[in-house]
This record gives structure tokens, C-alpha cells and sequence, in this order.
């Protein structure tokens, strides 16, 4: 989910499970401090968590594993969507995805990059869905807001869905993880769509939409949203960048 660090799993994670074993445990346990009883299942319990699932970091700073690839939640949520809303597909769909992102957060990019796609070529281009962007830039992406503000200067030249993929792009030609950009970057993406440039710089130096960025994190903090990508399917609540088959799975349990 967001401010997320998706642990890689590897040979050496899985060993590093097996080599904490129950024999450990009167070693550990020889120490005297209090802590020390904590040290080991604390340890197996992250070990367990970095092989079964995916850590993720809110902006509260809690951590939730996502057990068996998914963390699903099946109450519904109401969220208000507007005409100023960026929409992709049939608005008049029986299957409305809103998604809260952040532009710099790495899993958000890693859902663009994966399920996304998926989601575009089988529901939405074929107006069984239509997908809703709205933003929720995590205090610590420092570039995360700037980035949201920027997207609704290009809206406001009709290329939100342009930009909104070439700042994905562009970080993933740099590396995985969180990418550092900034202001730099950002004008010389805006100018690589083609906007007209004197337009979108003023719009971008005047924070115009800072309160429009704002008001989609306001509304998504009320609908329970702590970290990034959250996705309400229909109101039914998905946290993490899962797999198409999860959202898959969803839709068209929606869908019959």
C-alpha cells in the first residue's frame, strides 16, 4: 500500500525464516533484559511477513501485512464522484474504480505498470467499468504533491491521462523503489507532451489546485484511505497494488 517498501523475496530472505528455529530460543532467552523475551518472534514474525506477503507503510506509520497477496475489504464505501473528477470509460458503467495515488509512491507506479493495464483493456475500454483517479500525496513523497498540482495544469490543457502516464513512465526508466524528482523534472515531462509551457509554468508557480489536491485527500482520509494505491471497487474497499486476478475477482463477482 503506500509509503511502501515491497520487500524483494528471495532465496536468502526464505533461509534467513529457516535459520530462526524454536532451538534459538533458550539462547536468546539466557539474556536478562525484559526486551530480550520480544527479540525472537519478533523476528519470526517479520521474517514471516517478508516471505508470505507485502509490508505496508502508512502514513501513520502502522504496518499491515498483506497475507496470501491480498488485503480485500468487504465493507462498502460511498465515494462521491464529480464532474471535475478524472474519468476514464462509460460513465455510465455498472462498475465505478476510484483509486487514491500518489504519483511518486512506488507501488502506485507498480499498479500503472501492472494491474492497471489489465483493468483499462478488459473492463474499462470495453465500458463494463469506468476508473476514477483522485489524489492522495503522502506527506513524506516530496515530489508527490507538486506532481498532483502539475497533473491538474495539464488537465486543464484536456492531457490529465497524458501526463498522468509520462510521470510513471519517467520513473520507471529510473529504478525501482521511490524516485527523487522534483520541479526540474516535472516541467521538462510537461514539456515532453507537448503542453503549451508558459501556460502550464504559470498555472504550476501559482499552486492553483494545491486546494483541489487537498480536498481529494481530505475526502479520502473520511473514507478510510491511509496509504497508497487504496482502490474502491463498486465502494468495496482493496488495499495494496495486487494483482489483476485480485481485481479480476471482484469485478466480476460485481458483474453477475
Amino acid at each position: 500500500m503506500d509509503s511502501e517498501i515491497k520487500p524483494e523475496i528471495t532465496d536468502d530472505s526464505r533461509e534467513a525464516v529457516a535459520e530462526i528455529t524454536a532451538a534459538d530460543v533458550p539462547k536468546l532467552n539466557e539474556t536478562k533484559p525484559v526486551y530480550a523475551q520480544f527479540i525472537l518472534p519478533g523476528a519470526i514474525l517479520l521474517a514471516a511477513l517478508i516471505v508470505s506477503g507485502t509490508l505496508l507503510y502508512t502514513r501513520g506509520g502502522d504496518v499491515t501485512a498483506q497475507i496470501s497477496g491480498s488485503v480485500v475489504k468487504s465493507e462498502k464505501t460511498e465515494i462521491k464522484i464529480s464532474s471535475s473528477d478524472h474519468i476514464l470509460g462509460n460513465q455510465k458503467a455498472k462498475i465505478t474504480i476510484v483509486e487514491f495515488s500518489d504519483f511518486q509512491c512506488p507501488f502506485c507506479r507498480s499498479f500503472w505498470n501492472g494491474a492497471f493495464q489489465e483493468i483499462k483493456t478488459n473492463y474499462i475500454d470495453t465500458g463494463k467499468a469506468k476508473f476514477v483517479y483522485k489524489h492522495f500525496p503522502l506527506s513524506f513523497h516530496s515530489a508527490a504533491q507538486p506532481a498532483a498540482e502539475a497533473s491538474e495544469c495539464a488537465n486543464d490543457q484536456s492531457k490529465f491521462w497524458e501526463f498522468h502516464d509520462k510521470i510513471f513512465e519517467e520513473q520507471a526508466k529510473l529504478g525501482q523503489g521511490t524516485i527523487q524528482f522534483g520541479k526540474p523534472e516535472i516541467i521538462k515531462w510537461a514539456a515532453a507532451i507537448k503542453l503549451n509551457m508558459p501556460q502550464f509554468n504559470e498555472c504550476f508557480n501559482s499552486g492553483k489546485y494545491a486546494q483541489r489536491v487537498s480536498d481529494d485527500m481530505a475526502q479520502g482520509s473520511k473514507a478510510g484511505v491511509g496509504g497508497t494505491p487504496t482502490t474502491f471497487i463498486n465502494g468495496q474497499k482493496i488495499v495494496g497494488a495486487l494483482s489483476f486476478a485480485s481485481f479480476k475477482a471482484v469485478i466480476d463477482g460485481l458483474l453477475k
